[in-house]
Parts: C-alpha cells; sequence; structure tokens
C-alpha cells in the first residue's frame, strides 16, 4: 500500500460549487476510482487550498497504468474538465502533475 498527499488551489468563485459536486461524484468515476486501487480517498479545503489524501492498494507495477485508466474514463465522462476549470495548480509542482504531489515527512499508524 501506498499513502498520497496532494495540494491544489480551488478558485475562489468556484469553492462552493466544487463542494456541491462532490457531495456525491458520478457514478463511473466512483467506480473508476475503486477499480484504480484507490482507498481511504479524502479531499480536504482550507483558506483556497484542497488537500487529497489516498492509499493506493495494488502491485507497484500496475500503479502507471491504473492511473492512466482512471484519467481515460475521468477525461472521457467530463468530470476533469469540470473539476480542472475550478482549481489552479501550484506553479511548484512537478512536470506532469497537475496536484502537486507532497513529501510524507510522518506517519504513524
Amino acid at each position: 500500500m501506498r499513502r498520497f498527499g496532494q495540494v491544489i488551489r480551488v478558485r475562489p468563485d468556484a469553492e462552493e460549487e466544487y463542494k456541491k459536486i462532490h457531495v456525491k461524484i458520478w457514478p463511473e468515476v466512483e467506480a473508476a476510482i475503486h477499480e484504480a486501487g484507490i482507498r481511504n480517498y479524502s479531499i480536504y479545503l482550507k483558506d483556497g487550498m484542497l488537500f487529497a489524501y489516498f492509499e493506493y492498494h495494488g502491485p507497484d507495477e500496475e500503479y502507471d497504468a491504473r492511473m492512466a485508466q482512471l484519467g481515460k474514463v475521468s477525461r472521457e465522462s467530463g468530470w476533469w474538465d469540470i473539476t480542472e476549470a475550478m482549481q489552479q495548480p501550484l506553479d511548484t509542482r512537478q512536470p506532469g502533475e497537475w496536484w502537486a504531489n507532497m513529501e510524507e515527512v510522518f506517519h504513524q499508524d
């Protein structure tokens, strides 16, 4: 199992809509998240920043392919068209990232 923490900004004028559409995400996106091996997925909002936490449960060698399939479903369904328009990526993110991955500096079960 791998843990991930990610951050991105949400546009101030989109905060309420962002929360509203996440009350119940689209069934095809929810299924794709599960199929990708993502568990314990949460998104938090504070002062215009979104923080996401999730755990990947699956073989390491399948991670990239599973995330690509999740991305395909999210893009084809239109989910990412809606959510990405509400987000503002950090300038410090790595090439290829939309949400900026964070370094885990502490964990305790």
